[in-house]
């Protein structure tokens, strides 16, 4: 029987629900506490969740709380991480671990110097999809991946949050500090380390509309770009075209698609968890299905419209999967998949794009990472309320 780390989650805001859904799937952590900038935010999450809330330098002084969650805004999460790994608890982070490379830098070093773990999401890259995905390009199905592309692109985050302006802050915001992290992760576990990149940026809209809330019909100001396209060069060799953008109405993009000397795959959703993977292997032929719903983290959960807009129904999300894996290293004195060498190595690559598109100059990425090992169905039964 796993030992239930007991959880302090910081920041009551949009993304909060997904984590207490995480209680349903995982059995090794539970949240007994939270905190928010805003006491009334705080307020109303413990009174939904039946739990107790504290101000936020209470809950990081609690000698009850083991862990930190930190789903704060990008922003804050330098802040807030930082002071639970000075308070001696172990933290995990929504994406990204900071909103620059030396935040970044500095809790990889603080976690290490302190000898606590340090998580952080997306770990969507633990799902049924993408560790099907890595499990066909291991049985080398479509021979050596050399090239690809990587799509996202819709109209913005103000369409389904209710407090979207931080997302278009000057040095907080865009689609490559708010979607980067998903994709590049995926990226990377499939193709290994980043060695270059080079982007171009644009603007398209002054100003946003808030699509959904109470402040629904609001406009506020666009201070950072909103679509970029990058060029990624593979230490390996490997070079993939990414495109991020929250400009566009509507497309029929494949959402991650690779090309080996022996055929093409098209990858599912790296926002979520599970998704059929497809490959073919000639010209003009048929595309074949590998399916995932029944796997462990690939069975469809989200069968009507979630409360969040952002996600696809009839899909899987198992959301914490990332914090439940890290736990349970924890306990058994493994290192997690979700850890802070990877989470650099992707911040590095975000902040490379974002400088590279304003110089217009290639930029090197000097991080290193070691590749994840895949995460098996027998390891995922460890953690998973079966």
């Amino acid at each position: 029987m796993n030992k239930v780390f007991k959880v302090g989650l910081v920041g009551c805001g949009h993304i909060a629900e997904t984590y207490f859904r995480a209680h349903k799937y995982f059995n090794n952590f539970k949240i007994i506490k939270c905190a928010d900038i805003k006491l009334e935010a705080a307020k109303k999450c413990a009174k939904k969740y039946g739990i107790k809330y504290l101000s936020v330098k209470e809950l990081l002084n609690d000698k009850e709380i083991e862990v930190i969650l930190n789903l704060t805004v990008p922003k804050a999460h330098y802040e807030i991480s930082s002071k639970s790994l000075k308070a001696n608890k172990h933290c995990y982070c929504e994406k990204p671990m900071a909103v620059t490379f030396t935040d970044g830098l500095k809790l990889h070093k603080l976690a290490k110097k302190n000898k606590l773990y340090l998580g952080n999401a997306p770990d969507t890259f633990l799902g049924a999809g993408l560790q099907t995905s890595k499990e066909l390009i291991q049985k080398n199905l479509i021979g050596k991946i050399e090239l690809g592309s990587a799509f996202f692109a819709f109209p913005g985050v103000q369409s389904y949050h209710p407090n979207p302006e931080s997302w278009f802050d000057k040095k907080a915001g865009g689609p490559v500090i708010d979607m980067g992290p998903y994709y590049l992760t995926a990226l990377v576990n499939l193709l290994g380390p980043v060695e270059k990149v080079l982007a171009t940026t644009k603007k398209v809209f002054n100003q946003r509309t808030i699509g959904i809330g109470p402040r629904k019909g609001k406009k506020f100001k666009v201070n950072c770009s909103t679509s970029y396209y990058a060029h990624l060069s593979f230490k390996n060799g490997r070079i993939i075209n990414l495109t991020l953008s929250f400009d566009v109405t509507n497309h029929k993009k494949n959402h991650i698609e690779l090309y080996g000397t022996k055929g093409s795959m098209i990858v599912p959703d790296p926002n979520m968890f599970g998704g059929s993977v497809y490959i073919s292997r000639e010209f003009g032929g048929k595309w074949k299905e590998y399916q995932t719903h029944k796997k462990l983290l690939g069975k469809i959960n989200i069968r009507n419209k979630s409360g969040r807009l952002n996600e696809s129904h009839t899909n899987a999300n198992y959301r914490g999967a990332g914090l439940s894996e890290m736990l349970y290293s924890i306990e058994n004195n493994k290192k997690h998949r979700c850890n802070s060498e990877l989470s650099l190595h992707v911040l590095e690559i975000i902040e490379s794009i974002m400088q590279s598109a304003k110089s217009k100059k290639e930029k090197i990425i000097k991080t290193q990472f070691v590749l994840p090992k895949s995460f098996t169905e027998k390891e995922i039964r460890n953690i998973k309320k079966l």
